[in-house]
């Protein structure tokens, strides 16, 4: 069933609640060299056939062209920004994406009722699917991307090797074929040589993509990528080819028109990677120099002219220590780094695709295209980064703010405070981009922004992209696909204190602490009770920070409040707004940005920060004498247990009662946000009982097997 709304009426209320609700999601970063001619004709009415982030994105080049837009949106995305940020909008269907975003009919109905001239897929769902483009074309709707052999030829990983090696790309070693089986597997991966990747050839995103280093995983690598694929594809097909140990991965953005005219757009670095997904990207890549830019260009173009390419696309490569690249497949969509593109070349991508899909020739030639300045993109996620270097979270924005105050940043998202992150989806939270005239310059601005980025909720992976960005080898540009893996081997654990920063964060705790009691005396300013002047007042505290406890002294004078911590005197001052999730101080001289997480009357307060949070308690002396009397809450023990370490659907369950299970075996298939996760015993012993079955839906933390 489909919902469809449109009125005078309600477009009038809806502009004025946009007018309201919906603020610009981007500084002036935005400086696009585009000249937006409202009188050149293209459409006069776009469906965007997809959510989120990415909608919302078209939909603002589409208002600068004068366009309207239609969303489309899923029974749970009513409220959605996307769906507010449209002139119309359409239900699809319900929540699973194969009932509404993946549901041609409906929106093949949605677009007959709208009257949408043209359709632009954004990437993921639709995007890549030769029958919707085909289903298009044959009802006179234009879609926004390249023709339906263009999308089969470089959507199918097998053909367009075959068509890579036709256009003289270089491309890896590999079976050029179906992988039939999994016997069929272990078999061709011996002969290619461990170790081997595994991957769906309709695929894309990092999913239905496993690496094997021998005959076992190579079997289990079979299992969860064709199932995966089956899932996010409805394509099980399977291709190996050779895994290129330790390489990076480095785009080339193409633009080519209907007319025969191609052009590359430089690259972008995406090395930095969990399970096969991109986290951080940047333009351009600290690796390449101009001639292997060159190169990597001219073969993507000639890649896109041989398969008579015309849209925006991006060609992937693989890229060994010496330079030498090998082709790795190419996306027929918009990518979902495309802003730091936008950022160096000063091209709106979107703007480009609209014009190509009506027939236009490019507006540039090669020669136009340079590199201006650096761009970095961090994608954030809700995620708990110290699971697996992210797990899905689901809930709802409690406090959300981007930091949208500063010059040369810009945030692409599709949420806003009180958005719910649900299972059904990908985690996106937004992409965060920083804009610098070098490379150094940008990275000291994703610093800031992502220390002033207010997220509350859910869990998020600021903690990690903040680590990431300040790491010796990323800052060094000493990166591959396996930097995660290699910087944090034991998996990531936040932010580890030095001596100066544990006093630090022990002296704002305090501070913080301070001000809140001196706040308590007041009522409209004026003081509750009689009591000596502030300025005078001596407060001894005890403050535990990662099982220590140390006891600091505090005097306070105006905005200023110092500490002495070991020894060592600690300057502190601030406006101290504490209704602020923000806490922007001055510790000796030296600025920095906390985030006040959560501060409670037994004196808990959680600090972000440099991006991770720290648990801090703060009592008086009397206070802490009296805390030992309390007593401890004992620890779960979760030897026997399995608990869900995320929200998802239930997909296979292995075992029943009375099975022996062995350490490391397999008990359940759990999926989230796409992506198959295997459950697996902590310890070898006999099922007790099963709390789960396929096809449930669990929560994080939920009770999934129990041994005896």
């Amino acid at each position: 069933m489909m919902a469809y709304r449109s009125s005078a009426a309600f477009q009038g209320v809806l502009s004025a609640f946009k007018h309201v609700c919906l603020r610009p999601r981007c500084s002036v970063i935005c400086r696009y060299s585009t000249v937006y001619d409202t009188h050149e004709k293209t459409f006069d009415k776009i469906l965007i056939a997809n959510r989120g982030e990415i909608a919302c994105r078209v939909m603002k080049t589409c208002k600068k062209m004068g366009i309207n837009t239609v969303a489309i949106h899923s029974d749970v995305d009513s409220n959605a920004v996307h769906v507010k940020m449209a002139d119309e909008a359409v239900c699809v269907g319900p929540a699973p994406t194969s009932q509404s975003y993946l549901n041609m009919d409906a929106i093949m109905l949605a677009i007959q009722q709208t009257g949408a001239q043209a359709v632009h897929p954004g990437y993921g769902f639709l995007s890549e699917n030769k029958e919707f483009a085909r289903r298009l074309a044959a009802g006179g709707v234009t879609f926004i991307g390249p023709d339906t052999y263009a999308i089969q030829a470089m959507g199918d990983k097998i053909e367009s090797k075959l068509i890579a090696k036709t256009a003289k790309v270089n491309t890896i070693p590999g079976f050029d074929g179906v992988v039939k089986d999994a016997e069929e597997a272990v078999k061709i991966a011996a002969e290619i040589g461990y170790p081997v990747m595994i991957k769906a050839s309709a695929g894309g995103g990092g999913k239905g993509m496993r690496i094997a280093w021998n005959e076992e995983e190579t079997r289990e690598g079979f299992r969860f990528s064709s199932q995966e694929a089956a899932s996010s594809f409805g394509d099980d097909r399977l291709l190996i080819e050779k895994f290129i140990d330790n390489p990076r991965h480095i785009e080339i953005q193409v633009l080519a028109d209907k007319h025969g005219n191609a052009l590359w757009l430089n690259e972008r670095e995406c090395s930095i990677q969990r399970r096969n997904q991109k986290v951080v990207e940047e333009a351009p890549s600290t690796f390449l120099d101009p001639d292997t830019r060159r190169k990597m260009g001219e073969q993507a173009v000639s890649l896109a002219k041989t398969v008579k390419y015309s849209s925006a696309g991006t060609v992937e490569f693989l890229v060994d220590s010496q330079k030498n690249f090998y082709f790795l497949e190419m996306n027929t969509r918009l990518q979902v780094e495309h802003p730091i593109t936008e950022c160096i070349t000063g091209l709106d991508l979107v703007h480009q695709m609209i014009r190509i899909a009506k027939g236009y020739k490019l507006q540039h030639k090669q020669s136009d295209i340079g590199i201006n300045g650096w761009a970095i993109e961090s994608r954030v996620y809700a995620e708990d980064p110290y699971k697996s270097f992210g797990l899905p979270s689901v809930g709802r924005l409690s406090q959300y703010q981007e930091p949208l105050s500063f010059a040369d940043v810009r945030v692409d998202s599709g949420i806003q405070e009180g958005s719910d992150i649900s299972i059904y989806y990908d985690p996106m939270i937004s992409k965060l981009v920083t804009y610098g005239s070098t490379r150094a310059e940008a990275l000291k601005k994703m610093e800031n922004a992502l220390d002033n980025y207010v997220i509350r909720g859910v869990a998020h992976n600021i903690p990690l992209l903040r680590a990431i960005i300040v790491h010796p080898r990323f800052v060094s540009g000493d990166i591959n696909t396996k930097f995660l893996q290699e910087v944090y081997p034991d998996g990531f654990k936040g932010h580890v204190l030095t001596a100066g920063g544990r006093c630090d964060l022990l002296a704002t705790a305090a501070a913080l602490y301070v001000a809140a009691q001196l706040r308590s005396q007041k009522f409209l300013g004026n003081l509750r009770v009689s009591s000596v002047p502030p300025e005078t007042r001596c407060w001894e505290l005890l403050v535990e920070l990662e099982k220590g406890v140390y006891v600091l002294s505090v005097s306070h004078s105006g905005q200023n409040y110092i500490i002495e911590v070991d020894g060592e005197k600690v300057v502190v001052s601030g406006e101290w707004d504490l209704a602020s999730p923000l806490l922007p101080i001055t510790i000796n001289g030296k600025h920095r940005t906390y985030q006040c997480l959560q501060r409670s009357a037994s004196g808990e307060i959680t600090l972000q920060y440099l991006g991770t949070s720290f648990k801090l308690r703060v009592l008086s002396k009397l206070a802490a004498s009296l805390s030992k009397h309390m007593p401890e809450k004992i620890p779960e023990d979760t030897s026997s247990i399995l608990r869900s370490p995320m929200p998802g659907s239930v997909v296979a369950v292995s075992v029943k009662p009375g099975d022996r299970v062995a350490e490391g075996q397999e008990i359940c298939v759990i999926e989230a946000m796409k992506m198959q996760n295997s459950m697996t015993v902590a310890k070898t012993g006999k099922v007790k009982s099963v709390h789960c079955k396929a096809g449930d839906t669990v929560g994080e933390g939920d009770l999934l097997v129990e041994l005896e």
